[in-house]
């Protein structure tokens, strides 16, 4: 969704409200799962930081990625801020770029709990609804490599243009999602690297 000006936090509701009980905009739900194929037909996106090591790196990462520091990159945020991560849970981002806002709403497709011996992962996705303006999912972990110690982050997506803005500004799209990678990857650093 497309708007000149900021949304009033009832308008926000008000949309995700609406888009509670929507399918999601796509039917490859949870192909963003580690080891799945990517769709076809969409742009992927995969990045990673290293944010440091051993288990209490681990813990304060984890604890980063379920209060949404990811999102703390001072020109797009996540509404409402303060929901906990379970499947089911409907949030929006409010982008603020180009000289106008868009509100794009989503809802988390599964959640991730893996102890497999080497390492150890949390994290989530999130999939598009329909009044988003791409379509596809978005991943976000935290992994603890045990081996060497080292604590990543890591975002993986697929995405194709929705709505008929997204379409006619692709490459704009395309740069929005690089930029939000890279600004989400240093939000998650500052958040885990206090000083």
């Amino acid at each position: 969704m497309f708007l000149f000006d900021e949304p009033s936090p009832q308008r926000i509701a008000r949309v995700l409200d609406a888009q509670r009980d929507a399918p999601f905009s796509y039917d490859e739900v949870g192909a963003s799962r580690e080891g799945a194929k990517a769709p076809a037909g969409y742009a992927v996106d995969h990045n990673r930081a290293r944010l440091g090591r051993g288990r209490d790196m681990f813990e304060r990462a984890v604890a980063a990625l379920y209060s949404w520091k990811m999102f703390d990159v001072g020109w797009a945020k996540l509404v409402p801020a303060d929901v906990p991560v379970e499947v089911g849970t409907t949030v929006a981002v409010l982008a603020r770029h180009y000289g106008f806002h868009s509100l794009n709403p989503c809802r988390i497709s599964y959640t991730i709990e893996e102890d497999e011996g080497g390492f150890l992962k949390r994290g989530f996705a999130y999939g598009t609804l329909p009044e988003h303006g791409e379509r596809g999912e978005e991943r976000f972990t935290v992994e603890w490599r045990r081996k060497d110690d080292s604590v990543f982050y890591e975002l993986y997506a697929f995405s194709r243009p929705n709505h008929f803005l997204a379409k006619l500004g692709n490459p704009l799209a395309r740069r929005l999602q690089r930029r939000f990678a890279r600004d989400s990857l240093r939000a998650m650093v500052r958040a885990t690297n206090p000083g």
